[in-house]
């Protein structure tokens, strides 16, 4: 579980959302079995769209932001609905990419593609949105988001450090944006906050809260905390769910099933978590 804190400026300028989620970046690892890479850029998308669940002022919203890329991770998904956050890489056991500093290599292992984010507030048609990746770091594909498809000027940063062992060591992240009538004062000085800023799991590294973590990046503006929500990494499968869907194939393809009278095994994209369906299941919940 982690906490995701509202902040702002003593003239209510700003909004900065902030979050230490290496709890929920290292429960996902470790159902998914994930190797560093795929840890990481799943890392940042779970962070990301829980930051982005908890800006919505409707606790009913049901939030997927979906990256589809040309890359060896073959796309990744997260969705969170009433603080239930989960998600998945196509392929978690992608071997490692390293950038020339040293640094995983996420936007490498994405390669090209586009991000695409769903907001369902189960009304009649939900309100979605497409872009191109900008440079599939993640952060940043979050940051053009905002600005192209909200018309909101927000910094993001996330980040997921992983240990030796290939445990989750630090994760967390931010989001801040500015309000429409913003003074030349707040945002020169948010400006030169942000540039001089370590990352996120630097801070994370140096013991810091996320309070401390949040006057850093307000200094000179006043911190005010606003509000706090909790967000934790839960799937909800259930073997019923996966029953109807397998009877929701096509006619030939579920005639198929039933003609080799064996039980199927079925997985949750989610949690790995398998389930094994009989044949008389299938006609029982017919």
């Amino acid at each position: 579980m982690s906490i995701v804190e509202l902040y702002t400026d003593q003239k209510k300028e700003l909004r900065l959302y902030i979050t230490n989620a290496r709890e929920i970046v290292e429960t996902a690892r470790n159902l998914h079995h994930s190797l560093p890479l795929a840890t990481a850029a799943l890392g940042r998308l779970l962070i990301g769209t829980g930051l982005m669940y908890c800006m919505e002022k409707s606790e009913r919203v049901k939030l997927t932001v979906q990256i589809k890329g040309d890359g060896p991770l073959g796309g990744l998904l997260a969705t969170v609905e009433a603080g239930d956050l989960k998600g998945y890489t196509i392929n978690p056991d992608t071997e490692t990419l390293i950038k020339e500093n040293g640094k995983l290599d996420i936007s490498g292992g994405i390669g090209h593609g586009r991000l695409s984010v769903v907001k369902d507030f189960g009304l009649k048609e939900p309100y979605s949105s497409q872009m191109n990746l900008v440079s599939g770091e993640i952060a940043e594909d979050f940051t053009a988001y905002f600005a192209e498809s909200e018309q909101t000027p927000s910094a993001v940063a996330l980040g997921v450090l992983v240990d030796v062992d290939g445990s989750v060591r630090q994760a967390g992240g931010f989001i801040v944006q500015l309000m429409p009538f913003a003074s030349e004062e707040t945002i020169s000085q948010l400006e030169k906050n942000i540039a001089t800023l370590p990352t996120v799991t630097q801070l994370l590294e140096q013991g810091m809260s996320t309070a401390e973590m949040a006057d850093l990046i307000l200094q000179g503006l006043s911190a005010e905390k606003m509000e706090e929500k909790m967000i934790r990494y839960h799937c909800n499968c259930e073997k019923e769910r996966f029953i109807r869907a397998v009877r929701g194939l096509q006619k030939e393809e579920l005639a198929d099933i039933l003609a080799e009278n064996k039980p199927i095994t079925v997985e949750c994209h989610f949690c790995d978590k398998k389930y094994e369906i009989s044949i008389d299941e299938l006609k029982n919940n017919g």
